[in-house]
């Protein structure tokens, strides 16, 4: 490829509407331009990228044994309202009408239709197990997109479905997406890491995330430094307390708290750490009013509390509510003598908590020395309702938990029978029975893989795009103010070379000065950059640099080749 016959339209300036690293660079380097809300155009740069990610998901898919079709874009109500997350899906679902006044969506996920094709096809225990997969545009009609494609509307996405005659083929096959998964994020270059997950939306009964390492990542990922255990927030589990609860030391009494609401303002105030505070969320579920006892330094994690039997659909409560059941306003509730009885769930940390701090259930005070068995009861309900923090045991045994930053860019599910029941995808066993089959979802967000590489991979010049993902591997750069014949020839014969053996190297012939033309070069973040000038032929060398390098090297021919693998 030669510049000089390509697009490549690149700016200084960094977008003033773009937030994060990845969102400027792809704005910078032309790769991206925005057509509407989280929509985008991707420019011929921004396809070569993106055509790299696919190629390697598309021959691991293929090399893990799974078969690509396409499904349309396009989906039928009928087919979402079979399985009840036509309303369920809530407002990312986009929804369209046709000329016959016939209702749609566009398509954010393909369990329905995938399900629907293999219950018209697949009759016999025979064709089991299966795995489709598709490499196709999904929309999302998400509330607020931003971080350009990082959380976009529009997103190109692996998706893949298996269904197995039973779990433990199922089993197997989510261990081999899993294993595939390794190998692509591996062979694109990136520093990741596998954890556990809440299912979500999708459904099913058992799940794993892959995630970018980034400092920007959304998502906080709890990770043991003593094993390879890692989960995502949601799912990371908060262990009971080992060491057993102190007795009573201190004498249950009121403290005056005029204007005193929040934990941390309730410890400074008495010179106390905050681990010795309890909060109390009061929440309304399936069974009525509950009050939910958190420490003071602690986080409800509102995954796990909606798994806690009867908060399935929680909210929180109103101040009429709470004024019913606790005779209090909000900043000062408790679980000590409420006005009306109350359901009480305890973190697991709160039950081995002694002498602690809570609200007074009347405005302005608070109540100290407060001791489970003696000033209230023993928590009938004990849930793992929190987010770990760093210093936690680890669920494993092993080692305790730190936290970092990830971006998810893979999923994997093992969905079970839930959409199979729902839209009766049967197949007949050896004996000729009806059953219904197991499934299992893997998804991998290309899109979403581009702008997570960036975030893991630039500096102040631009990408440092790791080899697999590069536009091009090596640019070969023309430095030739006199127009000197010698010189085009050169680099002429160096990109003819380059491409007869692989390396799919691009030729920039703009005619720039060296200091744009290298700037543009580092911006689009090409791993390897080769200077052809009248200097270095005089001298039998080429001007090479990493772009990881921080230093030019001259080399001759035969070191260069090295240098770029071409041996």
């Amino acid at each position: 490829m030669r510049l000089s016959h390509f697009h490549l339209s690149t700016t200084r300036e960094t977008p003033a509407d773009a937030e994060i690293v990845s969102h400027q660079l792809m704005l910078r380097t032309g790769m991206i331009r925005k057509l509407a809300a989280g929509i985008y155009t991707w420019s011929p740069l921004g396809l070569r990228v993106l055509r790299r990610v696919e190629a390697i998901v598309r021959e691991e898919m293929n090399r893990a044994g799974a078969i690509e079709m396409l499904m349309p874009s396009i989906q039928p109500r009928e087919l979402w309202e079979e399985t009840g997350r036509w309303e369920k899906f809530g407002g990312q679902l986009l929804k369209i009408r046709d000329r016959k006044d016939a209702d749609y969506c566009y398509g954010p996920t393909h369990e329905e239709v995938i399900t629907d094709f293999a219950r018209n096809e697949l009759q016999s225990y025979k064709q089991l197990p299966i795995n489709f997969y598709q490499i196709q545009m999904k929309f999302r009609d998400e509330i607020r997109p931003r971080f350009g494609v990082m959380r976009s509307r529009e997103f190109l996405m692996k998706d893949a479905y298996s269904f197995h005659l039973a779990p433990e083929c199922l089993e197997r096959e989510y261990w081999n997406m899993h294993a595939a998964y390794t190998r692509i994020f591996t062979r694109l270059g990136l520093k990741f890491r596998a954890v556990k997950a809440d299912s979500g939306a999708i459904g099913g009964d058992a799940s794993q995330e892959f995630h970018v390492l980034a400092d920007s990542g959304e998502d906080a990922i709890a990770f043991s430094d003593g094993s390879d255990y890692a989960a995502n927030l949601e799912a990371a589990e908060a262990l009971m307390p080992t060491t057993p609860r102190p007795a009573p030391s201190e004498a249950l009494r009121d403290v005056e708290t005029p204007t005193q609401k929040t934990c941390e303002e309730v410890a400074a105030l008495m010179g106390i750490p905050l681990q010795r505070t309890v909060k109390s969320l009061a929440l309304v579920g399936e069974e009525g009013f509950t009050l939910v006892l958190l420490r003071g330094d602690h986080e409800a994690n509102e995954v796990k509390l909606a798994k806690v039997p009867g908060l399935a659909d929680y909210r929180m409560a109103t101040e009429d509510e709470i004024r019913e059941h606790l005779g209090s306003e909000p900043g000062f509730l408790g679980p000590v003598n409420p006005q009306k009885p109350v359901t009480v769930i305890a973190d697991r940390t709160v039950t081995g908590m002694a002498d602690f701090v809570v609200g007074a259930n009347k405005p302005g005070y608070h109540i100290a020395g407060v001791n489970f068995g003696r000033d209230l009861p023993e928590p009938a309900h004990i849930a793992d309702i929190r987010n770990v923090v760093a210093g936690d045991p680890s669920p494993d045994g092993q080692g305790t938990i730190d936290i970092a930053r990830g971006i998810e860019v893979g999923h994997v599910f093992q969905l079970g029978q839930k959409y199979a029941q729902a839209l009766d995808c049967t197949v007949l066993d050896e004996n000729g029975k009806s059953q219904v089959a197991f499934m299992g979802c893997y998804g991998i967000g290309v899109t979403r893989i581009v702008a997570a590489a960036i975030e893991q991979n630039h500096d102040e010049a631009g990408i440092i795009w790791p080899e697999p993902m590069a536009p091009w591997k090596v640019a070969v750069c023309v430095i030739n103010p006199k127009k000197d014949e010698g010189v085009t020839q050169a680099a002429e014969a160096l990109y003819r070379e380059l491409v007869d053996a692989g390396l799919d190297p691009v030729l920039d012939d703009r005619g720039l000065r060296p200091g744009p033309m290298f700037a543009d070069i580092e911006l689009i973040g090409i791993p390897h950059r080769v200077v052809v000038s009248e200097r270095g032929i005089a001298a039998g060398t080429f001007e090479y640099r990493a772009r990881r390098g921080s230093e030019s090297e001259a080399l001759d021919h035969a070191a260069l080749l090295q240098r770029l693998g071409v041996a």
